[in-house]
């Protein structure tokens, strides 16, 4: 059975990350680039936000003792097969795992185009991801 109380601490995080994107965000992605503090800061703050749900997926199925997840990308699909987040949050999380990746293992300079569409376009995907867990987790026992 799920511990609600830890995935219940894990989205009050979430939201808290997800200020911190939309308080250090500048007006536009050229902006961003020619503040690298506050590029690292919204960078930071973005890969955190997705960990975070990524660490929410791997709680929720080991806890349900779902099949584990072979990959970040791959818990979110868990939940979309156990009814917990709809198709296209399942998607939108998959995708976003690229750029957790990219903050993550510095596999190349952060671009400021990409973390300016995220902050911007990709926190409403946060929310809902948000949204649909916490209503699941008001569905179980």
């Amino acid at each position: 059975m799920v511990k609600k109380d830890l995935v219940t601490a894990k989205l009050t995080e979430l939201a808290e990350r997800a200020a911190r994107v939309r308080a250090k965000c500048l007006t536009s992605s050229a902006a961003l680039a020619a503040d690298p503090d506050a590029l690292d800061i919204v960078s930071f703050n973005l890969m955190l936000a997705v960990q975070l749900c990524a660490d929410i997926a791997a709680h929720i199925t080991t806890d349900e003792r779902w099949q584990p997840a072979k990959s970040l990308a791959e818990g979110f699909t868990r939940l979309e097969e156990h009814g917990v987040l709809s198709a296209n949050t399942a998607e939108r999380l998959r995708r976003a795992v690229g750029l957790r990746n990219i903050v993550a293992h510095g596999y190349g300079r952060v671009d400021p185009a990409l973390v300016f569409t995220a902050a911007t376009n990709g926190l409403s995907d946060l929310s809902e991801f948000a949204r649909e867990v916490a209503t699941w987790l008001l569905q179980q026992a």
